[in-house]
């Protein structure tokens, strides 16, 4: 067989994924049992003792009917006896749904899935490396080329497309490129309640008709309806009820910062945001008890001796990590947030930072892990070569948190009898064969030559090699997942700024 037919071959998938999205974690717990209980009576003592400040009215009325309690400081409180039944009622597991079934998963248990998150201003050319201003085209070439990337699991928009300046059409056409490039689940975010209508009517178009959206919802919410230090949003509160009533499953995320809106020890920025994230829960059951929510506590990182936020580093792996520990405690379906590398160039830097939290935050169980693949520059940027690398090193993850199976015939002590005692190698054993497609991932970016042949190759880096992947892809797959009378009519209700195909 000629070297072009066997690199032909070994491109071709395995028959069986040896490492699949929805691997069981829990394996990676940072915190002892004791730590678990001291971080978490201390987050019940916060709702109980502090309380949330800013509550509106209509959730002040609402929480106060179900048991919470407005001390001398009008902080709206919930003791632990409240919250508790609250968590008992909330719901457990939902499916998360793909407009295609194929892309579809059950949300919460003990799977972990990766997918993304983001909100970027900039966006790292294919042409220039240099960064520039994220575009509506930009956001629907990210989303065509995530349709393509098995372990990425939903697209959440990545960047904002800064073009459009006007924040009702930056809604609706941020909906609508995600309808035209993938048929994954989405998420995004509505700016304000009264966009949300108009986005899920343009939704049930799409699945054919009113009311067929809620039936199987494809597009979650991403709310922040808890501003740190323990304060409610009006805003986010609004759009959360708005999304209640037309059925769109909430992703509630607590983006606490270390030393600035959340205390800089790592145990009390955790019982911190953790109780947090408890309130945004009460928030959702006071007036939906059970409704589909996603339990997002994301503790981010500050460096302290200048401000900044940092992506990446052992310390923002392990509070998420430590973040979905808490979560699973109480058995709510659990978000956080990985691989979100300060680097700005598709390099080293971007490799440990990104590999370091998807693996723990992959171990630790978390079902939702956020900002996984794509971003950069800590979260300020978006790179189609990171979406590439990053599905690819989110195989070598999902491998790990798969682990080891142990069994009488993978033992293979019969086998190993016979080859010790006879050939004096494995190569030509069935099991090894069955091993090498069920037990074994094989990297399509990463290089595995010799020297030698790297050199005749054209002594290639990652970047490069990824750089022209993603101009492939983009140039070859150009889905157009919503029909064209339908498009027309989208386009004469709404003014759709993307170019038509």
């Amino acid at each position: 067989m000629s070297r072009e037919a066997l690199k032909a071959k070994r491109a071709r998938p395995p028959a069986v994924n040896p490492a699949p999205p929805g691997a069981v974690g829990g394996q990676y717990k940072p915190l002892s049992p004791a730590q678990v209980v001291a971080i978490t009576d201390t987050a019940y003592r916060m709702l109980a003792e502090l309380g949330m400040g800013d509550a509106p009215p209509k959730l002040v009325e609402q929480a106060v009917r179900c048991g919470a309690t407005v001390n001398d400081m009008g902080r709206l409180c919930f003791s632990r006896a409240m919250v508790e039944g609250i968590i008992d009622q909330s719901c457990k597991r939902f499916t998360l749904h793909g407009r295609d079934d194929a892309h579809s998963f059950a949300v919460g248990g003990d799977r972990v899935y990766f997918g993304t998150g983001g909100a970027a201003v900039q966006t790292l050319d294919l042409d220039t490396r240099t960064y520039r201003s994220s575009t509506l085209a930009d956001l629907y070439d990210f989303t065509r080329l995530v349709d393509t990337l098995p372990n990425v699991s939903w697209f959440t928009r990545c960047c904002i497309a800064t073009d459009v300046p006007d924040i009702f059409e930056l809604d609706i056409n941020t909906a609508y490129c995600l309808m035209k490039g993938t048929q994954k689940p989405v998420g995004m975010s509505f700016t304000v309640a009264e966009h949300v209508d108009p986005i899920i009517d343009m939704f049930d178009l799409i699945a054919g008709g009113k009311g067929r959206f809620a039936e199987k919802p494809f597009c979650k919410a991403h709310i922040s309806p808890v501003i740190s230090p323990m304060r409610y949003g009006e805003d986010a509160f609004d759009v959360v009820l708005k999304c209640i009533e037309r059925g769109v499953p909430i992703n509630n995320i607590v983006a606490a910062m270390s030393g600035a809106t959340s205390p800089a020890t790592i145990d009390g920025m955790l019982a911190a945001s953790f109780a947090e994230t408890l309130a945004a829960l009460v928030m959702v059951n006071v007036f939906a008890p059970g409704y589909p929510m996603i339990f997002s506590n994301w503790p981010f990182v500050i460096d302290l001796r200048t401000g900044a936020f940092s992506g990446g580093g052992g310390e923002i792996a392990l509070l998420n990590a430590a973040s979905a520990q808490l979560a699973n405690a109480i058995g709510v379906p659990s978000g956080v947030a990985s691989s979100m590398s300060d680097a700005k160039a598709v390099d080293a830097q971007m490799g440990l930072e990104k590999s370091l939290s998807a693996l723990a935050c992959g171990l630790s169980g978390a079902n939702m892990v956020y900002e996984s693949s794509g971003m950069m520059a800590s979260l300020l940027g978006a790179s189609f070569e990171a979406f590439l690398i990053d599905n690819e090193m989110l195989s070598h993850v999902y491998r790990m948190v798969r682990g080891v199976e142990v069994t009488e015939s993978t033992l293979a002590f019969e086998t190993m009898k016979n080859v010790i005692l006879g050939a004096g190698h494995f190569i030509g054993e069935p099991e090894t064969m069955a091993s090498m497609e069920r037990d074994y991932f094989y990297p399509s970016l990463s290089d595995r030559v010799e020297p030698t042949t790297w050199a005749t190759d054209g002594a290639s880096d990652i970047w490069t090699t990824a750089n022209a992947r993603a101009k492939s892809v983009l140039a070859d797959h150009k889905p157009d997942y919503i029909d064209p009378p339908l498009d027309r009519k989208i386009r004469n209700t709404h003014r759709i700024l993307l170019n038509e195909n």
